[in-house]
């Protein structure tokens, strides 16, 4: 059972995760791989509004994914773009990366095989990892310019699109455990988590929402 003060503390979470950037005209548009091909549909309507002459799709599979998307995340990426009318001259696709940080090493490095000249990138995640990709990102593509984006949904939107609530809840403490302790392993910038956000993570840590924790030496960003 989820409890009001539950649901309180995941929505303060939840805000924090997401970096409030407004999107704008960037170099290229890339897609974070994972189980959510809203990822795709939403790099889809930043292509059709102008916001990126190139769409990247990275991501390989993970236990989470290897049902759903055998082809590999990117690559089912890049078919839902496909439908949904992007030329296929408008993208490119890394179908090897297994975390985000080499989301990010390797959509780079395809960049620049590719000769496109990158001076801002618009990263598009997960509505629960836009903070995370961005820390990722400014770590280790310090000379772009990142805007941060995803779906605009609210948390309670994304915990009716997956049908756990729970599961999510997980993720979102998941994904701020990994804020606050890869910048120390290298993997990301530091960031400033308020203290009302570091007091909702530990009360639903100690609910029990744990599933998605990592030990402190996962050598995986």
């Amino acid at each position: 059972m989820i409890s009001t003060q539950d649901w309180a503390d995941a929505r303060r979470v939840w805000d924090y995760h997401q970096m409030g950037h407004s999107p704008r005209p960037c170099s290229v548009a890339i897609g974070l791989g994972s189980h959510d091909l809203g990822v795709a549909d939403t790099a889809v309507d930043f292509y059709r509004r102008g916001m990126a002459p190139l769409l990247l799709f990275t991501g390989a599979t993970s236990p989470t994914t290897r049902e759903r998307m055998p082809r590999g995340e990117a690559v089912h990426y890049q078919e839902r773009a496909l439908e949904l009318g992007v030329p296929s001259t408008a993208i490119l696709v890394e179908p090897r990366a297994r975390n985000t940080g080499e989301n990010i090493r390797f959509s780079r490095e395809l960049l620049e095989k590719a000769g496109v000249k990158v001076s801002s990138v618009l990263l598009i995640s997960k509505p629960y990892e836009e903070r995370r990709a961005y820390a990722t990102a400014r770590k280790l593509w310090p000379e772009v310019e990142v805007i941060s984006a995803s779906a605009p949904m609210t948390f309670e939107q994304y915990a009716d699109s997956i049908g756990d609530a729970r599961l999510v809840i997980d993720m979102l403490v998941g994904a701020l455990q990994r804020l606050m302790i890869y910048p120390e392993q290298g993997f990301m910038i530091s960031q400033p988590v308020p203290a009302d956000v570091i007091e909702a993570y530990e009360r639903l840590r100690q609910a029990g929402f744990t599933s998605r924790l990592v030990t402190t030496d996962v050598p995986s960003a």
